[in-house]
Order: C-alpha cells, then structure tokens, then sequence
C-alpha cells in the first residue's frame, strides 16, 4: 500500500505542476484553460460530490485529490 500512496502523490505533484505551467504560461507555454484536466480523475468521486452539493471552483478542483491522498496515507498506516 506504501506504494500506492508514493505513486498517488507524485501523480498529484505532476498534474499540479501542469496545472501552473499552463495557468500562468511558464517556461514559454501558452496560456491554457484545459491545464487542470489531469486534477478530475484524481479527485474522483469527491469532485462529482463537490459539484451536486455545490462546492464549485478551482480551489475545489486543486484540494479534492488530497481527500484520496488522506484516505491512501491512512490506509497505508493502518
């Protein structure tokens, strides 16, 4: 499970990065609406919940991955 946790997080770590590079256009990238795409599928299913209940933005896009980070960290320790 110690595996699956690193393996989760540097997922997160990249996509966050993708995230930046094309929201603020570092490192000669245009600016890109769609950078933040690689976030939904790791956040799953807090996103869908998230938007039924109305916890829309990007601040709930960015977080929603950590909930299955958490969940993933306290699997492993258990």
């Amino acid at each position: 499970m110690k595996w699956v946790f690193f393996v989760f997080i540097a997922l997160y770590a990249a996509a966050l990065a993708l995230l930046a590079i094309g929201t603020f256009g570092w490192f000669g990238q245009e600016q890109d609406p769609l950078s933040g795409i690689f976030l939904m599928p790791l956040g799953l299913p807090w996103n869908l919940i998230g938007d039924r209940i109305g916890l829309t933005g990007p601040w709930f896009a960015i977080l929603a991955p950590a909930i299955n980070a958490a969940i993933l960290f306290w699997l492993w320790r258990r």
